[in-house]
């Protein structure tokens, strides 16, 4: 597929090209696996996300190496979330391989700030502020009274003060979280469903140009992939959706 110059996203501290907007999750439960669907996407996707799956088949870091080899960008979605030393530590380690996001949990001021401290190159910091599959009525049941886009925006901007990056959250946050955020902040936004609709475990989800129209700067996409009965096709038809919505972002 052709590939446009590199340009920083409207509102965002990093730098992508329209086709790295698209992050396929690559959740799957063994390195063969992830391969097959690298190959299979081939140029369709340059960005993958690794997460908790992956790392169970303790393969996580040889496709993390193949990742590197392809020169596909890579995100570690590992969530780490322990005391400031430790995630430090992580997140040092971490620049032995071309990083460009790691995810940490963004409910920690001191952790985050270690975080930051200890990033290397050009990785870039990113805090969940609360997970897609939760809604409000999880909310409830945690003890918190505020509305979903309240919390993400407190958590962002408490990781915002902390040092970090950006942050992981809904598309329906995404137009909150730029204001309050402002220019200088990287959103990226999971849970994104072509219909906007959600019907899995995802609760706030949005569809594609609704999450970039928003604000946000790259988004997380899965099962819609990997469910399609054409993933290359799907993959490409979900990239010509984010280059309308940069158009149309251009100008509006």
């Amino acid at each position: 597929m052709n590939t446009l110059t590199p340009a920083v996203a409207a509102g965002s501290n990093v730098s992508l090209a329209p086709h790295e907007r698209l992050i396929f999750a690559l959740d799957v439960s063994s390195g063969a696996e992830a391969v097959q669907w690298v190959d299979r996407l081939g140029d369709a996707v340059s960005f993958y996300k690794i997460g908790m799956e992956l790392l169970a088949s303790g393969e996580y870091f040889r496709v993390m190496d193949e990742l590197a080899a392809r020169g596909k960008r890579i995100f570690v979605d590992l969530k780490f979330f322990d005391i400031p030393a430790t995630v430090a530590a992580v997140v040092r380690g971490l620049a032995r391989w071309p990083v460009t996001f790691c995810t940490i949990h963004g409910w920690h001021a001191a952790m985050m700030q270690a975080a930051a401290e200890a990033r290397h190159g050009d990785m870039k910091l990113l805090a969940v502020t609360l997970l897609t599959s939760m809604d409000r009525q999880d909310l409830r049941e945690m003890g918190i009274s505020a509305e979903p886009v309240d919390v993400v925006v407190q958590r962002a901007l408490a990781a915002q003060a902390s040092g970090i990056d950006g942050v992981i959250a809904s598309g329906q946050e995404a137009h909150a979280l730029r204001q309050a955020a402002g220019t200088n902040f990287t959103i990226v936004c999971p849970g994104v469903r072509l219909d906007g609709a959600a019907g899995d475990d995802q609760k706030r989800t949005v569809g594609v140009a609704e999450a970039l129209r928003a604000g946000a700067d790259a988004i997380v996409i899965g099962r819609p992939i990997r469910l399609a009965a054409d993933p290359y096709a799907a993959a490409l038809s979900i990239q010509q959706g984010i280059q309308a919505a940069i158009s149309y972002n251009s100008i509006n």
